[in-house]
């Protein structure tokens, strides 16, 4: 991913594979949108497979826009089940940037997608990020191991389009050497399985296998495609051709060839070419075709499942290879007539009668030349994704900056389904009176959603739940005002989303590195874990929050800044404002009382960050007045 390896060898992977018509994958951590733009040679340096990880770090609508493939990475082959840290001293301006975080400051991946914990929830965000792109396809990448050939089932009935097997023997010198030695299994162990899982279950033809995990040749390839796979992923073959020599301390930040590494001395060092990659493609290619016509093999379809042409070699005296049974791992399945062996259909994602269609044609005035529309709208919690395809429509026209503030309004009444406001882009307000589901403002992205209690309810928003679990996962930017009770993991991941709610459950702000969370009534347990950046506002009347933060990486600290006081003053105002909340009207007629009862949650790391750039930034104006005075 972009942070493990260097902007210039990513770069240079994209082309390669644009050249020949594959696809490089961005990796987590998000992709620079100058990257989304030709070259004036033609080449395109825009990795056409985006990842989302367990971080979310720069998934935005304009990100998950422009690729043709968007890869679910529910965990890594080399390091199954352990997430991901990129350390503060790799966090440059440039990743920062993209990652919508801070430079300097470490960056933790959960271990698990906090939206994901059956195969119900996988198979929402695999809608949410169809309707996020509806001409991308949706992948997921599993690992190599026993029982993933039900998973990989469940994949196929949750409409994933692509299933990726990772064997254990893959991923950079910065996985934990723990988890090299020990951890995940070869490809060809996780492979055979989920093929004959799907082909038993009748699930094959819908979905293509891939499978990658050290995979260096055309033998490798052919391999692969008899066990049941038609696509093949390269990682470390491919950085070898570039000029990675194999040092193993990527997670150090000095490779002496410029590839794994974000030190400007380090990376001037890179000398790879997309000519050295595409070269390598075609001689693994010829290899492949050479190894087919041995076989008698015209096409990759006939190929795929053939375990039967696969036997184990020969005249091997080793005490521990007489033992080895590959029965299970060539067993061929038979099939009924009809039932497919390879992909031959094309999935159905349910995508064709959203709501979002209605309210891309209600907006076509705004998304076309930036007019001002609003409009009602019913709601149902069966409408899930609200706002995705419209926000899919505004970014591949306008990116990231999207429309002027309030350029599209609607107006919503009614229950909504699960990820309403997902991935909303800039200058798209949601206001709904009524509830809604789980995931709310999943991938913010510039938009501002309201929820509020209807003017004539008599339940007390203070003491109600008026959306779900885990709402703003993963926000980069924009506003959410909540008039009522969040569930479980509030802002989760948020790297930028300011918003106000009047009470959360357990986990709040688990994971942030940027943006603003007030929170005006009660709070769960274990608030801010893992928090290294972005600040948090909490009311506390009885004085006891510290019982209830985790104080790992953040401290409590009074609200004595100006900065601070005006900052949370205007949310509140703003909530007040959108929702009509009691609470905060309350607040605001009591100001001088309520303010001494807040406290303010500020990472440790952050802060150091912050005063540090703070340090280089007066550095950098004193210098300038010196300048200025000697001229």
């Amino acid at each position: 991913s972009f942070g493990s390896i260097s902007a210039e060898a990513h770069e240079t992977l994209a082309i390669a594979m644009n050249r020949i018509g594959g696809r490089s994958n961005s990796g987590e951590g998000g992709e620079d949108p100058e990257r989304f733009k030709p070259l004036p040679n033609g080449d395109n340096r825009c990795s056409m497979t985006k990842q989302v990880a367990s971080g979310r770090f720069g998934v935005t609508a304009e990100y998950l826009a422009n690729c043709n493939e968007i890869q679910i990475k529910i965990a890594q082959g080399a390091k199954p089940g352990e997430g991901g840290h990129l350390p503060g001293h790799k966090v440059n301006a440039e990743i920062a940037e993209v990652r919508n975080s801070t430079p300097g400051v470490s960056l933790i991946s959960p271990p698990p997608h906090h939206d994901i914990y059956s195969i119900e929830d996988l198979a929402q965000l695999i809608f949410d990020l169809k309707n996020a792109n509806p001409n991308a396809h949706v992948s997921v990448k599993l690992v190599s191991e026993a029982g993933v050939g039900t998973i990989a089932a469940g994949v196929a009935k949750g409409k994933a389009s692509l299933v990726l097997i990772s064997g254990g023997d893959g991923g950079t010198g910065a996985s934990p050497l723990s988890s090299i030695k020990h951890a995940g299994m070869p490809w060809e162990l996780g492979l055979s399985e989920p093929h004959q899982t799907l082909v038993k279950n009748d699930l094959r033809s819908r979905i293509r296998v891939q499978t990658d995990g050290q995979m260096r040749t055309g033998r490798d390839c052919a391999i692969a495609a008899l066990l049941g796979a038609e696509e093949f992923g390269f990682g470390t073959g491919a950085l070898i051709t570039l000029g990675c020599v194999m040092m193993r301390k990527c997670q150090l930040n000095t490779c002496p060839v410029g590839v794994a590494t974000q030190d400007e001395r380090c990376r001037k060092r890179f000398t790879g070419s997309p000519d050295f990659l595409v070269n390598y493609m075609y001689f693994v290619a010829n290899e492949m075709r050479e190894v087919m016509a041995s076989l008698g093999i015209r096409t990759l379809n006939e190929m795929v499942g053939r375990s039967d042409l696969l036997k184990k070699r020969d005249g091997i005296d080793h005490w521990k290879a007489s033992t080895l049974d590959f029965a299970r791992l060539f067993h061929k399945v038979k099939t009924a007539e009809g039932v497919g062996i390879y992909h031959q259909q094309e999935q159905d994602y349910g995508t064709d009668n959203v709501l979002d269609w209605t309210l891309v044609e209600k907006a076509k005035d705004a998304i076309e030349s930036g007019k001002p529309v609003e409009f009602d709208s019913g709601i149902r919690n069966t409408d899930r994704t609200v706002g995705a395809t419209l926000s899919y429509h505004i970014a591949k026209k306008y990116g990231n900056a999207g429309l002027a503030e309030d350029t599209i309004k609607v107006n919503f009444t009614g229950s909504a389904g699960q990820s309403f406001g997902a991935f909303l882009s800039k200058g798209v307000t949601f206001s709904l009176t009524g509830d809604s589901n789980d995931y709310v403002g999943k991938g913010l992205s510039g938009g501002r959603v309201i929820i509020r209690v209807p003017a004539d309810a008599t339940i007390e928003p203070t003491e109600n739940v008026i959306i779900g679990n885990v709402a703003l996962y993963g926000a980069t930017a924009g506003e959410a005002y909540f008039n009522g009770l969040a569930g479980e993991r509030f802002c989760i991941r948020n790297s930028g989303a300011k918003t106000v709610v009047e009470g959360v459950g357990d986990h709040c702000c688990e994971y942030m590195t940027g943006g603003v969370t007030v929170v005006l009534g009660e709070t769960g347990v274990n608030f801010a874990a893992g928090m290294s950046g972005g600040v948090a506002y909490v009311y506390d009347p009885h004085q006891d929050f510290d019982l209830r933060c985790n104080l790992g990486m953040v401290d409590l600290d009074p609200m004595t800044e100006k900065e601070d006081i005006d900052t949370l003053r205007t949310l509140v105002e703003n909530h007040l404002k959108f929702t009509g909340s009691k609470r905060a009207e309350w607040m605001l007629a009591n100001w001088d009382t309520v303010l001494p009862l807040f406290v303010k949650v500020m990472p440790i790391e952050y802060r150091r960050a912050l005063g540090q750039m703070k340090t280089i930034e007066l550095n950098a104006r004193k210098t300038e007045a010196e300048v200025v005075k000697q001229a």
